[in-house]
């Protein structure tokens, strides 16, 4: 999946497949996980955020089904 990087001191970037609602995230550990059915404005709202580390802990993080898909660095 293509990821688009982000202004984030925790995530180092976020791709969307808006056809099987799928979040995967680069963490700047190196680490990538994906999360499931997400929906398309928890995408939006995460690449808006003021802080994306926040929002991924406030919306995302324990919310969505997770799988662990790379080790970091």
């Amino acid at each position: 999946m293509r990821r688009t990087p982000l202004d984030s001191a925790a995530i180092a970037a976020a791709g969307y497949d808006a056809d099987t609602a799928v979040l995967e995230l680069q963490f700047t550990s190196g680490e990538v996980y994906r999360y499931y059915a997400v929906p398309p404005s928890v995408y939006r709202a995460l690449r808006s955020a003021e802080s994306a580390g926040r929002y991924f802990t406030e919306h995302i993080r324990d919310v969505y089904p997770t799988e662990h898909v790379r080790e970091g660095r």
